[in-house]
């Protein structure tokens, strides 16, 4: 829905961001009539290589989509729901290694395209993304191993998309794509995993379960 709205309706999307109130308890004390619309980190640092203070990032005193700003929370939120073991590490995990990694190699080679790691991690809905999208269950890989190359594709492609495409965000797209390789993943998990313990007609079985 949110990759239908944002294709349909780019100005909304980039461009028409409100303010947000940070004095007064976030705004609920400190009320104003109006609105007052402003570019996301993203777009500043995409227009104008401006990079955004790493702690206004951190405690959502920038704007951007609803609950995806507040990334102190988003981490919080995300590490309780792997201590639960209602999501699994591996996803997050090697999504966010991902970005460090590439951003870090890219920021030193053409920095006017490709930010720093910590402003990647904490603008956008990188973190959100990671930790409470692509780690859904259902559209997620199955296979343990696989969920590791399930969030570097995530990781890739949100760099990628960020970088060198004309969205200033990414991460939507890239969850959407990596879903799309899951049964591709889990099936090549599979026949490297199991090659030796699986005759033919049992692993043809696990394939016809995946797809």
């Amino acid at each position: 829905g949110r990759v239908f709205l944002s294709v349909a309706f780019p100005t909304y999307f980039t461009t028409m961001w409100q303010e947000p109130l940070i004095k007064g308890f976030g705004g609920f004390t400190n009320f104003v009539g109006g609105g007052i619309t402003t570019a996301t980190p993203l777009i500043n640092f995409k227009s104008q290589s401006m990079l955004t203070d790493i702690t206004s990032l951190l405690f959502g005193f920038q704007p951007g989509s609803i609950g995806e700003t507040f990334r102190l929370g988003i981490i919080l939120g995300g590490l309780l729901l792997i201590l639960f073991k209602v999501a699994d590490w591996r996803i997050p995990f090697s999504c966010i290694l991902t970005v460090i990694f590439l951003s870090f190699i890219g920021n030193a080679f053409i920095g006017d395209k490709v930010a720093p790691p910590l402003f990647q991690i904490f603008s956008g809905a990188l973190l959100f993304g990671a930790f409470f999208m692509a780690t859904d269950p259902v559209t997620a890989p199955f296979t343990l191993e696989g969920r590791y190359f399930y969030g570097i594709i995530i990781g890739v492609m949100t760099l990628l998309i960020r970088s060198i495409s004309g969205f200033v965000e990414g991460v939507m797209f890239a969850i959407l794509l990596a879903n799309a390789f899951t049964p591709m993943i889990d099936s090549i998990v599979i026949s490297i995993k199991y090659k030796k313990k699986l005759c033919g007609k049992s692993l043809k079985a696990y394939y016809l379960l995946l797809f």
